[in-house]
């Protein structure tokens, strides 16, 4: 798999969205930029399904969860904040909130636990109770 050309795709998607999340419904270029957006994700979602389901899959597992497991663009958040880039020019971001797919486990005991897809590197990462926590796969 080429990580970087899945988090070129990744990046794209998180920056179409934040577009998206900073405009009004009214605004006349809301429409092509959301139809733009869903084509991005159904590539995305035929491109890396099977691998990131796999990765899900393992993470489901290793919290104890029988949450379903949703497409991968399920997992990607509304809104992220870019971080400053790193020496190759390279911007990672960070998400808080009720973002991401929330999951049920008995280990985190009436918390509000969510799984976020983050770009650069492309990572499954937890929150809990609104706070990103911990990584729980990267690409690399």
């Amino acid at each position: 798999m080429n990580w970087d050309t899945l988090d070129k795709e990744l990046t794209e998607i998180v920056e179409k969205r934040n577009q998206l999340a900073a405009m009004d419904y009214s605004d006349a270029s809301y429409d092509d930029l959301e139809e733009a957006l869903h084509d991005l994700e159904d590539d995305f979602n035929e491109n890396y399904e099977d691998r990131l389901e796999t990765e899900i899959e393992k993470i489901q597992d290793k919290l104890k969860s029988d949450t379903d497991i949703l497409l991968p663009t399920a997992y990607i958040a509304n809104a992220y904040k870019p971080l400053l880039p790193d020496a190759k020019g390279i911007i990672s971001y960070e998400v808080s909130g009720s973002q991401g797919v929330p999951i049920e486990s008995e280990q985190f005991d009436k918390q509000d636990v969510r799984i976020v897809l983050i770009p650069n590197p492309a990572r499954f990462v937890m929150l809990i109770n609104g706070k990103q926590l911990k990584d729980l796969w990267r690409s690399r």
